[in-house]
């Protein structure tokens, strides 16, 4: 009789904790579970986290720091690529988009045959690069290249 309680004590001990770790496993699958994968998402369905945002001249998602970097007028040192401004052109080239470092985008056209686009009281301007005037007075200016300039490395850097 006494082997009989000892055994049933002993597999007690180990039932319980068997359901112990199970019930740890079943809570880090659950959690693991309800985390939600792309929660982030605009509402254009954009995925912000990995570095999209809406175009309104293109129609889809794009990496708006993928076009054309203008970096403030007030300071051209800047290695913050946060501050910059950038320019997506549509195929014709008769419109750009602008995408500001405060989320906010407009649409610029082109005026006739200049190498002028505008809208309200912003002026894109192909001047040895590019420069955004905003009434009249240039805030962010960049070469014509695309991509980021402010990357942290320099020419250089590079080896021939």
């Amino acid at each position: 009789m006494k082997n009989l309680l000892l055994l049933f004590a002993i597999s007690s001990v180990f039932i319980s904790c068997k359901l112990n770790d199970a019930t740890e496993e079943n809570t880090k699958a659950q959690a693991k579970d309800s985390t939600i994968v792309g929660v982030d998402k605009d509402t254009n369905g954009c995925l912000a986290s990995a570095g999209y945002t809406w175009s309104k001249l293109n129609k889809e998602c794009v990496k708006a720091f993928s076009g054309i970097q203008l970096i403030p007028a007030e300071n051209t040192t800047t290695i913050d690529e946060t501050l910059c401004a950038y320019v997506l052109f549509n195929e014709n080239a008769d419109k750009a988009e602008i995408f500001l470092p405060d989320d906010k985008s407009f649409i610029v056209t082109k005026n006739n045959q200049s190498k002028t686009w505008s809208y309200s009281d912003y002026q894109l301007i192909a001047h040895n690069g590019y420069e955004l005037k905003k009434a009249g007075v240039i805030v962010y200016s960049g070469d014509s290249e695309i991509g980021n300039k402010v990357s942290g490395s320099s020419d250089s850097d590079v080896q021939e």
